[in-house]
């Protein structure tokens, strides 16, 4: 097996975790836990339950402030039959027999610079930035490359650096191996495709997307003001049943992707882009939901979003915002374990959470007053806890109705 699909979380809650996926029948009995060298262990996931997989459920039965993340994992998570018949995986045996052809040797030093963990895409490997760092590397070239392609059972490499500042958080990545950087991801049943050098990929985001297509939005006019490749829009499309959507991107290269997934996903007709920065955007008096899927705040479209709210029937707004919440002072209470600081711990994001809601609703029942010269009434239907970035740093999507008083 060259990778499979693992739920990355912290040691300190790694039993925890294995219990409720255990529970839910969605970790594969069948190969073993993976320890890495960050602190965080990697859970393997059975592929059919993949796509059901519920991040906030499960931190909410762990610990809130706990981090959680889908990955690809390489082949150490073997079989238990097979991790005793076997020392070493697929990929560190083809870089040991590399290294010692150029007569150099295999070392602790090494093997803590090979990958533990990455993102597949069909046939093409993105890797992260933590890895082959080492100078030794550089020697070898394309002979590397071409060795640890062959040991994750790839054709294609490329690895991120970091995110770009070109305004459109694009992401810095090089093509190792191969030339064609376009993937295709398949996601609840909606194929998006978009090239690896110049668009992003949030697998994080499966439980948002798989909570957008549970919407009914059959007969509604829905804008996404920041659609990407489609991250959102093809789910209110194909899933959702929304009459219409106008998607607003500004990134040229997000807006192929989308033009592709669109046709690819055959809901093109019922979908208008709006290319170019949304603060712009001429339509208003139109939606019945708007979508503002930008982090780490989305406040810049806030007053776009309003506008485009129909006057006489208003709508719903889904804000993401990163939300943080305050730590505790072990400092100062030293003698508090692990349970009560957990417990305190969510205690106090859903506090922030509500928190931050509750001055969102307020600052947009005043831009609505002010746009529209006419009261509104904003009602919090539900908080949403995407995923953690960091302890006390969450993503969080309100469901803010808003109707004309």
């Amino acid at each position: 097996m060259d990778g499979v699909a693992c739920l990355r979380v912290p040691q300190c809650h790694a039993q925890q975790f294995r219990r409720c996926l255990q529970s839910r029948g969605a970790l594969d009995l069948s190969l073993c836990l993976l320890k890495d060298s960050d602190g965080t262990v990697l859970l393997p996931i059975l592929p059919s339950c993949l796509s059901q997989l519920d991040l906030h459920s499960l931190r909410s039965m762990v610990a809130s402030d706990s981090a959680c993340e889908l990955v690809w994992s390489q082949s150490p998570l073997k079989s238990k039959k097979e991790r005793g018949k076997t020392s070493g995986d697929k990929l560190e045996k083809i870089l040991q027999e590399l290294l010692e052809s150029h007569g150099e040797r295999w070392t602790r030093e090494l093997r803590g610079d090979v990958p533990r963990s990455f993102q597949r895409h069909g046939d093409l490997i993105l890797l992260g930035d933590g890895c082959f760092s080492l100078p030794l590397w550089k020697r070898m070239d394309r002979q590397l490359w071409s060795a640890v392609a062959r040991g994750l059972g790839a054709k294609r490499l490329a690895k991120m650096s970091r995110i770009s500042r070109d305004g459109f958080r694009s992401p810095v990545v090089t093509m190792l191996l191969g030339e064609n950087s376009w993937v295709r991801h398949v996601d609840n049943g909606i194929s998006y495709e978009f090239d690896v050098t110049k668009c992003m990929f949030s697998a994080g985001n499966i439980t948002e997307k798989l909570r957008v297509a549970g919407f009914d939005c059959r007969g509604e006019t829905v804008v996404d003001l920041y659609a990407g490749i489609g991250y959102f829009t093809v789910p209110y499309l194909v899933h959702a049943g929304a009459s219409h959507v106008h998607a607003c991107e500004w990134n040229p290269d997000a807006v192929e992707a989308l033009q592709k997934n669109l046709a690819e996903n055959s809901v093109s007709d019922r979908c208008t882009i709006h290319q170019g920065d949304n603060r712009q955007l001429q339509l208003c008096d139109i939606a019945d939901r708007v979508n503002l899927g930008l982090i780490p705040s989305s406040e810049d479209g806030w007053p776009v979003a309003c506008r485009l709210l129909k006057r006489t029937t208003g709508g719903i707004l889904h804000i993401h915002q990163n939300v943080t919440s305050p730590s505790l002072n072990t400092a100062a209470s030293p003698a508090i374990n692990d349970a009560t600081r957990r417990v305190y711990g969510k205690k106090a994001d859903r506090e922030a959470w509500q928190a931050w809601a509750d001055d969102t609703a307020n600052r947009i029942a005043s831009l609505l007053r002010d746009i529209s010269s006419a009261s509104w009434i904003t009602n919090i239907q539900h908080i949403e806890h995407v995923k953690s970035y960091a302890p006390h740093v969450h993503h969080v999507v309100v469901d803010l109705e808003c109707r004309p008083s």
